[in-house]
């Protein structure tokens, strides 16, 4: 493969070198690990000689993966992307100290042993983490070249918003850190036009942000739906709701469980893991109605997804604008009705209204949250209504393709010289 070497005008059929920086990657299967693998994966595909910066893979467990401990530091291909990975601090319970020490790390780690590899073209950054923003533009700032991060989450909004502990403190330091890191960018991606305000806020200039929606990276279900529910042990008269993913503070989770506390006919099931998943369990002992899954394997995640009668995404009433759940687009694709218990007007709530697949409750209020799922359990023609607008809006506006396109074009057009990236000290 021929390289190019140096930074300059994105000429046609040119094959680049670029550095992802992402703090998870594959084999992280949910949260941002598969999107930052997919994109990866595509330019390798393209061929431009394609490096990642990552972490040790430890979500959403918040455990390092087995094959992984021990390791300092480990360079590895994967689909064709040269995967330089160092360690970190993995906390398993979230407090803003205890983040600090991750993010402190993972920067530590990334600066004083950046990858070997030649200059590359542009460095883009997926955030969070905060650890990986400053890392991409110090290297970036280091070689000269472009760099572009991606704003999957606001560390700064998280912070304040989430629960966590000493998160008010932190935030003002959190914010602060993301202006230092998205001023230094030729363009500024965000996954929702709800981030926009909050990034220009931190001193981005309107015309330099672009919009990149994440898209929906799970395959649609194939298997049929009885055969799924006996398997897992739900019964055909079971009113199955369904929450997948990460257990964290931001979900607020304890609404589910106080919802099968109000309804024994109600199941509610939590697949997953997280920094909460133990609290959760002390919380819902002697609730015979709702069950703890580990993360289902890849292979069986949308048909058990789709089995389900209902699927739920939860947040804390605080949380308005600092994230869009990445497990609403595998949701919609599952083709099964979403009951969404958030705050009306952030972008996960804008996010179910747009699809059409789904309804919104206050947060923090299982009776809301029960009253819904009556309402689609008395109602099949309904829910199957809602459902069917999931994989319509995937195949609308959540491709695969369509999302990796506008990456392209990002790159397109940071490289194109009529918009130079902005230089900061590589001190």
């Amino acid at each position: 493969m021929r390289e190019s070497g140096s930074a300059g005008p994105a000429g046609a059929g040119r094959h680049r070198r670029l550095l992802l920086v992402s703090t998870n990657y594959a084999p992280e299967h949910t949260g941002i690990g598969p999107y930052a693998a997919q994109i990866a994966e595509h330019w390798a595909a393209q061929g431009h000689e394609t490096h990642v910066l990552a972490g040790m893979p430890h979500y959403p467990s918040w455990s390092v993966d087995p094959e992984y401990r021990g390791r300092w530091r480990h360079t590895e291909i994967r689909e064709g992307v040269t995967v330089h990975r160092r360690r970190h601090t993995v906390p398993r319970r979230q407090t803003a100290v205890r983040r600090a020490l991750f993010e402190g790390s993972l920067l530590a780690h990334k600066l004083t042993a950046p990858p070997r590899m030649p200059r590359p073209d542009a460095v883009i950054a997926q955030l969070p983490s905060l650890a990986g923003g400053v890392a991409g533009a110090r290297l970036a700032a280091r070689w000269r070249v472009p760099y572009v991060p991606v704003v999957q989450d606001l560390m700064g909004a998280a912070a304040a918003q989430s629960g966590i502990e000493g998160g008010d403190r932190a935030s003002a330091v959190a914010a602060r850190v993301e202006a230092y890191v998205l001023r230094r960018a030729g363009l500024v991606g965000v996954i929702h036009d709800t981030f926009t305000a909050k990034v220009t806020a931190l001193g981005v200039a309107p015309d330099r942000i672009r919009t990149l929606p994440n898209w929906s990276h799970v395959a649609a279900p194939t298997r049929p739906r009885e055969e799924i529910r006996r398997r897992l042990g739900w019964a055909p008269s079971d009113t199955v709701v369904l929450h997948s993913g990460n257990m964290g503070l931001k979900q607020g989770l304890e609404v589910l469980v106080q919802t099968a506390r109000l309804d024994p006919a109600v199941r509610v099931v939590l697949m997953g893991d997280g920094n909460q998943r133990e609290t959760l369990r002390r919380f819902a002992d002697g609730v015979p109605n709702l069950e703890f899954l580990p993360p289902a394997p890849e292979d069986d995640f949308p048909d058990t997804l789709a089995a389900a009668d209902v699927l739920a995404v939860t947040q804390r009433a605080s949380v308005l604008d600092m994230s869009v759940p990445s497990k609403l687009t595998s949701y919609f694709a599952a083709g099964r009705p979403v009951v969404a218990s958030v705050t009306d007007g952030g972008g996960t709530a804008w996010e179910v209204r747009r699809s059409g697949a789904g309804v919104l409750v206050p947060p923090e209020d299982p009776a809301a949250l029960l009253t819904a799922v009556r309402d689609l359990a008395a109602d099949p023609e309904a829910a199957a209504r809602l459902g069917a607008a999931g994989p319509r809006h995937v195949a609308a506006h959540l491709s695969r393709a369509a999302g990796l396109a506008r990456y392209d074009a990002l790159l397109d057009e940071v490289l194109s010289g009529q918009r130079p990236a902005v230089r900061g000290s590589a001190a």
